[in-house]
């Protein structure tokens, strides 16, 4: 059965939050579904279905959103799949479906049985769709028949749907400043992963989100609270959270400003720790070199005083030689050579596993 179930991931509850407001909701489809349906929807035909129909398989990686549109004698279902996943997920005709026959099979379950053995007795019709808002083009089928193999040779007898696409990042920016509402403010905001150029974006904002009501803007912050996580360091998350909790659609300058302190204190902090991090690994490197260079002084000087000036061109090897490993098994064999001819071997051989 299906049950009511919280998303597992920021992205997801900031979608999932976002659109459970009615009027949210209705901005999707009016600005993003190029239908004439689409334009005679209003706020009072909408009801939202207080359930989510991820099957356990998914249920780690997955969020849905579902509303009935109440219409004169006929009701259609929106189900929204949340896929906030870097990658295209080619099963997606299939986990609709799936998803689709989860509601009818609800819908049915819940009708009395008079009422389904009625001859007039008819499932809502289910409008799928999917919100995705990864970086790679989607190229999954748009149509459940065309992930039927044999389909071109059959297909006035499969089973057939095809299901709206909300692709984030691939709206223009210019469409999306100019639709000037809340779900395109998100959805422009969204388009970036970088928490720098988020500041950029939501300065450009500033002017739609102060025209705003308290309640339009509490949405956008919301969702700002939850996707925001993943852009910053564990540290600054709670101090923005804090500055997106203080303010009002009045104070939207002191809000963009209060979040650019934070991240610019990000950037300092992360310049710091490479200054730090490259002192420590500039002290060990430094550390190493010395015990190598020891160790060639060691045994150029063996090789020097065993074999006098016969022996340059060997110590000359030693010295290209830079690993300790190979260096420490070079002197411990010296000891044993006899002759010139017997060291000149020793360091071939370790000229060999240093090149390796």
């Amino acid at each position: 059965m299906p049950d009511k179930r919280q998303p597992h991931h920021s992205h997801d509850k900031g979608y999932r939050e976002l659109l459970s407001s009615k009027r949210a909701f209705l901005e999707l489809l009016k600005t993003f579904v190029r239908e004439e349906w689409a334009k005679d929807i209003d706020e009072d035909s909408l009801v939202r279905v207080e359930k989510s129909y991820i099957l356990q398989d998914f249920s780690e990686k997955e969020a849905d959103i579902v509303y009935r549109l109440k219409t004169k004698g006929n009701d259609v279902i929106f189900y929204v799949l949340l896929e906030l996943q870097s990658t295209v997920d080619y099963l997606m005709p299939f986990r609709l479906l799936l998803y689709m026959v989860e509601i009818w099979r609800d819908i049915y379950n819940n009708t009395p049985e008079k009422e389904r053995r009625r001859k007039g007795f008819r499932l809502p019709a289910i409008v799928p769709a999917v919100l995705y808002n990864g970086r790679r083009s989607w190229t999954a089928c748009r149509s459940f028949r065309e992930y039927q193999a044999g389909h071109e040779r059959f297909s006035g007898y499969l089973l057939d749907f095809s299901y709206i696409l909300f692709d984030v990042v691939r709206y223009s920016e210019e469409d999306l400043y100019g639709a000037a509402n809340v779900v395109s403010s998100v959805f422009y905001l969204d388009q970036t992963v970088d928490p720098l150029e988020l500041v950029v974006r939501l300065r450009k904002l500033a002017g739609v989100l102060k025209g705003m009501t308290p309640e339009q803007f509490r949405q956008v912050t919301v969702w700002l609270k939850n996707v925001i996580k993943r852009k910053l360091p564990v540290h600054l998350r709670e101090e923005v959270e804090r500055v997106l909790e203080e303010n009002d659609p009045r104070e939207v300058e002191k809000m963009i400003t209060n979040i650019e302190r934070a991240l610019d204190e990000m950037k300092r902090q992360a310049v710091m720790e490479g200054v730090l991090r490259g002192k420590a690994e500039g002290r060990a490197e430094g550390e190493a070199r010395g015990k190598v260079e020891k160790a060639q002084d060691a045994i150029c000087k063996y090789l020097r005083r065993r074999f006098g000036d016969a022996s340059a061109g060997l110590q000359q090897k030693v010295r290209e030689m830079a690993s300790l490993e190979v260096l420490d098994g070079v002197m411990e064999e010296l000891f044993a050579a006899n002759t010139l001819e017997e060291a000149q071997a020793i360091i071939r051989d370790g000229m060999e596993r240093f090149m390796q």
